[in-house]
């Protein structure tokens, strides 16, 4: 038999008033999502959120992507940052290899280009846990910088290098067009 429970006055009054409060937040534009981007920030001026989304791989979580720019506005020739939040553990060195794996599959870059860009990731790219995260920043010189939080990881200054890599996720040829659709404001 169910029983029911009655709150009192004063425990209605505080559930109405958070309730009418959320309601209200839910409703009212508030301005555009600022940048949580620790040090990279500052590579990305007036820095907001243009999308963001989750890559799943065969049913797995693993990893919430953000995509800022500046004013919210994404262009691929333009500063802007991409943090991902892994939701899993991957070691550093299968993140540089997949992102490898993932420039040659989308063509046109040569392996001497993708054994250089490998090395280099390898050298920069942590360990990570679940709930960490790692930025990438395309800088307005065409170079990218990776962060950790405040941590500055290292930088890759192949403009070439940047163009291929962020079209892992941004660029025409990604493996997950409804990702890119998200991060970029493009799609639902």
């Amino acid at each position: 038999m169910a029983t029911s429970q009655v709150a009192s006055p004063a425990a209605a009054k505080t559930t109405i008033a958070l309730l009418l409060t959320l309601m209200l937040a839910a409703a009212v534009p508030g301005s555009p999502a600022k940048a949580d981007l620790a040090a990279a920030a500052r590579s990305v001026p007036s820095a907001e959120l243009v999308g963001k989304g989750r890559m799943t791989y065969l049913g797995f979580k693993i990893f919430d992507a953000e995509l800022y720019a500046p004013g919210g506005t994404y262009s691929a020739s333009s500063p802007f940052a991409l943090k991902l939040t892994y939701l899993r553990n991957f070691e550093g060195k299968a993140i540089a290899e997949s992102s490898v794996d993932e420039i040659r599959r989308q063509g046109g870059a040569s392996a001497g280009q993708l054994s250089r860009w490998g090395k280099q990731m390898q050298a920069i790219f942590p360990n990570v846990t679940r709930g960490q995260s790692l930025t990438g920043v395309r800088a307005s010189n065409g170079s990218t910088v990776f962060y950790s939080g405040n941590r500055k990881l290292g930088t890759i200054a192949d403009p070439a290098f940047t163009r291929k890599f962020f079209a892992i996720w941004l660029g025409s040829n990604t493996r997950n067009p409804q990702l890119r659709a998200r991060l970029t404001g493009t799609g639902s």
